[in-house]
C-alpha cells in the first residue's frame, strides 16, 4: 500500500480529476484486513462519477459490508490520461478503500448495465493484470462474477466471466458468499453457485440444461436499502439521495427491457420511503431526494408520500424531485407538490409522433394527454420541457416522423396560450435516439433501421421543425449501431469485443472515445458482419442466444 501510494502521488497532479481515484470518503467502510474471510472488488467498468450515481453499487456495497468477516471494495474505470499513468508507472488496478491490488481479492465482481462498457471490462482485467478469458485463469485467481441489465443475454461477455447473476442481487450476493466460504477450490465453488436461483454458470450449462430464471426479491420493505451511503469527494452525474419506489412497471411498453426484465411489479410502502428518506439526508447532507422507479406517478401513494416527505423536507429546503413522471397521469396537484421547494425541469417521453404509432408500441400516451400535462406545467410556472422519442421504431414512415415536429409545435402553442408566459420566454428540447431491440421484449426479433436510413429520418425531422425555441438533439447512431449489436450478440461476439479492445476501444459509452471504425476492424477480423445482429429480422422459429434466460412472470409469447 505505501509503495503504490508513492507511485499515485507521482501522477495525480498530472490527470484530471484526481478525486476520482484517492477514496477517503466519509462514510466509506474500513475494515481491520485480519478479521477479514472475503475480501470482495465492486467493480463499475465507467467513470467515478457515474458509477458512485449508480444505486445497484450502493445496495450491493453496503450488503456485503454488513457480513462482518467480508469486506467489499470499490474500482472504477480510469480515464485513458490515468489508464496512461498507471501502465507507465507499473500501477496495478486497485480498490479505494485499501489501496490493494485487486488481483489479490477473492472475488472481482462487475456491474454490467450498459452493452458499450464491455471493453472497460476488459482494460480492468488488463489493468489489474486478470487474464481475460476465464479458461486462462483456471484455479487461480479471484473468481470474476458479473450482474446488471446486460446479463439478461449474457453470451457476449460469457468467456471472460466465472458466473453471472440474473436479476436481482440482494438475497443471492449472500448465498454466493456463503457458497464461498463452505468451498476451498473454484471448480467446487461454482458448482455449488449453479444451483442457486439466478445463476448463471457458463462452464458448467449444456445443451440440455433448464434455463436460468431471473432471480427476484418478492419483499422490498424488507431487503437492505443504502441510507448511509458515501459521500463523493468530487462531483458525480446524480448527487443526491434516491428513494426506489417499485420496481417493474404495469405499462408493457413493447421495446422496454427494463419493463419486462423488472417484472413483476413490487412497491414499498410509503411508510418504509419517508423513514428512509429522513434517514438518508439525515445521514448525508443531501439537499435533494429524487423518487425513481420506471414509471414514479404510477405508484399508488405518491399524493400522500409527497405529502409526508414534503411535511418533513420544506423546512430543512430540501427540494423533492420526480423523475420518469407520465404526461397521462401529471396532474396539478402533483405539479404544485414538486415545485413547493424548487423546480426542476419536466421531461417527458412520448417515443412517438403519431398516435398509430405510440399505440403500436404500447406506449398508450394521447397527444390531448400531453398538451394538458404541459398546460399544467405552463400554468404554474415552468418554462422548460424536455420531449424523449425514437427514430427507427417497426413500422415507422415519414408520417410518424413528421408528426414528431408537430407535436412540438403544439406544446409551443400551449405555451402561447397562456400571454403570462411569453415574458420569460420557453425552452422546448426534442431529443431523438434510435430504437434498439432489446432481449426479452416483443420487439426482441426486428431489425434496428441502418445508419444511414437513421441520419436520414433525422434531416427529415430536423426539417420539419420551424420555430427557434424549440432545440433539436438527436443521438449518435454509430454507438446505437454497436449496442444492437453486442445486445444481441452470441458467444462469438466475445472474440470481437476482445478484438475491439486490442485495436484501442474503451470508454466506448462517451462519443469523444468512441470509435466505429475499431468495432468494424473487429468484426471483419473476426469474420462477423454487425448487420447480422443489427439490421437482420430474426425469424419466429429462430433460436435466440438469450433463450438460456427466464424471466420471472412473463412468458415468452
Amino acid at each position: 500500500m505505501e509503495m503504490i501510494n508513492q507511485k499515485l502521488e507521482k501522477i495525480l497532479s498530472k490527470v484530471q480529476k484526481p478525486a476520482r481515484y484517492t477514496g477517503g470518503e466519509y462514510n466509506q467502510v474500513i475494515k481491520n484486513k485480519q478479521d477479514i474471510s472475503v475480501r470482495v472488488a465492486l467493480c463499475f467498468p465507467d467513470t467515478y462519477e457515474i458509477g458512485m450515481s449508480n444505486l445497484g453499487i450502493k445496495i450491493l456495497y453496503g450488503i456485503l459490508n454488513n457480513i462482518d468477516d467480508v469486506w467489499c471494495e470499490r474500482v472504477f474505470a480510469p480515464w485513458t490520461d490515468m489508464e496512461d499513468a498507471m501502465r507507465e508507472n507499473d500501477i496495478m488496478l486497485y480498490a479505494l478503500e485499501s489501496f490493494d491490488e485487486i488481483r489479490s481479492f477473492d472475488i472481482v465482481a462487475f456491474s454490467l448495465g450498459y452493452e458499450l462498457s464491455y471493453t472497460n471490462v476488459l482494460n480492468m482485467l488488463n489493468l489489474a493484470g486478470i487474464p481475460l478469458r476465464s479458461n486462462d485463469r483456471g484455479e487461480n485467481g479471484p473468481i470474476i462474477i458479473a450482474g446488471g441489465s446486460c446479463c439478461f443475454n449474457p453470451n457476449p461477455m460469457a468467456d471472460f466471466i466465472d458466473l453471472f447473476v440474473i436479476g436481482e442481487g440482494e438475497e443471492v450476493i449472500t448465498e454466493l458468499i456463503n457458497a464461498y466460504k463452505n468451498t476451498s477450490d473454484k471448480t467446487g465453488f461454482l458448482i455449488n453457485a449453479a444451483t442457486l436461483t439466478g445463476v448463471y454458470v457458463p462452464s458448467l450449462y449444456k445443451e440440455n440444461s433448464p434455463p436460468v430464471v431471473k432471480r427476484v426479491v418478492n419483499n422490498l420493505d424488507e431487503v437492505y436499502f443504502p441510507v448511509n451511503a458515501i459521500i463523493p469527494s468530487t462531483s458525480i452525474v446524480h448527487d443526491r439521495a434516491v428513494l426506489e419506489l417499485f420496481r417493474g412497471c404495469k405499462r408493457g411498453c413493447k421495446f422496454c427491457q427494463a419493463g419486462y426484465t423488472g417484472s413483476p411489479v413490487r412497491a414499498r410502502s410509503p411508510d418504509t420511503l419517508v423513514k428512509q428518506g429522513m434517514e438518508i439526508i439525515n445521514n448525508t447532507g443531501y439537499d435533494e431526494i429524487a423518487l425513481l422507479s420506471l414509471s414514479t406517478s404510477d405508484y399508488k401513494y405518491l399524493d400522500n408520500l409527497c405529502d409526508s416527505l414534503l411535511k418533513w423536507c420544506e423546512p430543512r429546503k430540501v427540494n423533492l424531485s420526480l423523475p420518469s413522471l407520465r404526461a397521462d397521469n401529471f396532474s396539478i396537484n402533483l405539479m404544485e407538490r414538486v415545485q413547493k421547494v424548487r423546480k426542476s425541469g419536466l421531461t417527458f417521453a412520448p417515443e412517438a409522433g403519431s398516435q398509430r404509432l405510440r399505440n403500436y408500441i404500447n406506449k398508450n400516451i394521447t397527444e390531448d394527454e400531453l398538451l394538458s400535462a404541459c398546460r399544467v406545467a405552463f400554468s404554474g410556472g415552468w418554462n422548460s420541457v424536455k420531449l424523449y422519442f425514437m427514430l427507427g421504431l417497426p413500422t415507422e414512415t415519414d408520417e410518424d416522423i413528421i408528426a414528431i415536429a408537430e407535436l412540438s409545435h403544439a406544446v409551443l402553442h400551449t405555451w402561447k396560450e397562456n400571454t403570462n408566459n411569453r415574458k420569460r420566454g420557453v425552452r422546448i428540447t426534442v431529443s431523438t435516439s434510435c430504437f434498439i431491440p432489446k432481449p426479452h421484449t416483443p420487439f426482441e426479433r426486428t431489425a434496428q433501421i441502418p445508419i444511414n436510413e437513421y441520419l436520414r429520418r433525422v434531416e427529415l425531422l430536423k426539417n420539419s421543425i420551424h420555430s427557434k425555441s424549440i432545440t433539436y438533439n438527436w443521438h449518435s447512431p454509430d454507438q446505437g449501431y454497436i449496442e444492437a449489436a453486442l445486445s444481441g450478440g452470441d458467444t462469438r461476439i466475445a472474440d470481437v469485443i476482445e478484438a475491439a479492445w486490442k485495436l484501442g476501444s474503451r470508454m466506448d459509452s462517451w462519443s469523444e472515445h468512441f470509435s466505429l471504425d475499431n468495432w468494424l476492424k473487429a468484426f471483419n477480423e473476426c469474420l462477423l458482419n454487425p448487420d447480422d445482429y443489427t439490421t437482420r429480422e430474426r425469424t419466429d422459429d429462430e433460436t435466440l442466444p438469450w433463450d438460456l434466460i427466464r424471466l420471472a412472470g412473463v412468458s415468452n409469447e
